[in-house]
């Protein structure tokens, strides 16, 4: 059961880290340039959520397989 609660923390966070990092996209019709945009998006701590999440998975995946 722990597995499971790891994994559906893992989605969440990968979940609300790409979200965010999707509705920041909407500062690139305003002018911002992609080299801007990725400059601000290392900066922001939402959007680290989304690789976060994704080792928590990936790592979930991996130990329950074995």
């Amino acid at each position: 059961m722990g597995h499971v609660f790891l994994f559906l923390i893992g989605f969440g966070l990968a979940v609300t880290g790409g979200v965010t990092i999707i509705a920041y996209m909407n500062f690139l019709p305003a002018g911002l340039s992609w080299h801007d945009y990725f400059i601000f998006i290392s900066g922001r701590l939402e959007c680290y959520f989304f690789p976060l999440g994704i080792l928590i998975m990936g790592a979930i995946l991996h130990r329950y397989q074995n």
